[in-house]
């Protein structure tokens, strides 16, 4: 009976032989995996970096390999990164540029001439003063405006501001309430609109007016009917009031006008950027 239990063990010897022969190279590196000895099948030798102790602690696989910032990068987290805004609304832009066109000509052949003819003839004194009389006669806008947005302590300094540069300072020639420490508050009815809650609307140019959007052109017609000089003078008083104040602005502004010119590769982008992030800050201020 012995040498048949012999043989049995050496038949079941040969057995276990051949099946971890047959298994192969795979049984061995399972093996030694278990034991740490080597990474998992299926993991290359070229990637047998150790893993984070947060990704063992957390027993998550390893992240798929990625490069790091290059030399004088850094990395930014998703909360530092801003949102990046909406473009200017502008769904009218062919007819805009041409429009854009049209006042550029205006203004070349024209405005231009005649405001450096304006800044030849009156010393730069005269041509502040004439400014600041021709800001005077639109303080009705400015008070009105003020009091619709609640600003009642501005429609004060708007209304102290008429009477004293109306009387001392001689029909608005001389900022008196500066001097004495009451400063302007800039109101029209575009901005109220928007304090109020309604939107820019598209861009807008037209002929012979500044750049606009609908909520402003509106606006700039209503600021229009607050000015008390319209009641009293005729249509072509208005409207040469109006260009006057066109030119003698454009004289104190000749060099800030060609230095503009100058440097914008898109005169047309600049202009309406320009306009629509100051108009935006105003109405949240």
């Amino acid at each position: 009976m012995r040498p048949k239990s012999g043989g049995s063990l050496r038949w079941r010897l040969v057995v276990l032989v051949v099946m971890f022969a047959s298994a192969g190279p795979g049984v061995v590196a399972s093996a030694r995996a278990e034991s740490g000895l080597e990474p998992p099948v299926g993991v290359s030798s070229g990637l047998s970096e150790p893993l984070s102790a947060a990704a063992v602690s957390d027993g998550a696989p390893p992240a798929a390999a990625t490069p790091g910032p290059g030399p004088g990068e850094e990395m930014q987290s998703a909360s530092q990164v801003e949102p990046e805004e909406p473009g200017d609304y502008d769904p009218w832009e062919p007819f805009n540029e041409r429009m854009f066109w049209f006042n550029r000509q205006l203004d070349r052949f024209i405005v231009k001439p005649v405001a450096i003819a304006w800044d030849t003839i009156l010393p730069d004194e005269a041509q502040q003063a004439l400014g600041r009389a021709f800001d005077n006669v639109t303080m009705p806008r400015r008070f009105v405006n003020n009091l619709l947005q609640l600003k009642v302590e501005g429609a004060g300094r708007e209304l102290a501001r008429l009477l004293l540069n109306s009387t001392v300072g001689i029909a608005g020639l001389f900022d008196v309430a500066k001097a004495a420490g009451i400063e302007p508050s800039d109101k029209d009815t575009g901005q109220t609109l928007g304090v109020y809650g309604v939107g820019p609307g598209p861009y807008l140019v037209l002929p012979f007016l500044p750049p606009l959007t609908v909520r402003d052109g509106i606006g700039f017609g209503v600021d229009g009917l607050l000015t008390p000089i319209s009641y009293v003078a005729p249509f072509a008083a208005t409207a040469g009031l109006k260009a006057g104040e066109t030119v003698n602005t454009r004289s104190l502004k000749l060099e800030l006008f060609e230095d503009v010119e100058e440097s914008a590769l898109d005169l047309y982008s600049a202009v309406r950027n320009g306009y629509l992030q100051r108009r935006g800050k105003a109405i949240r201020e």
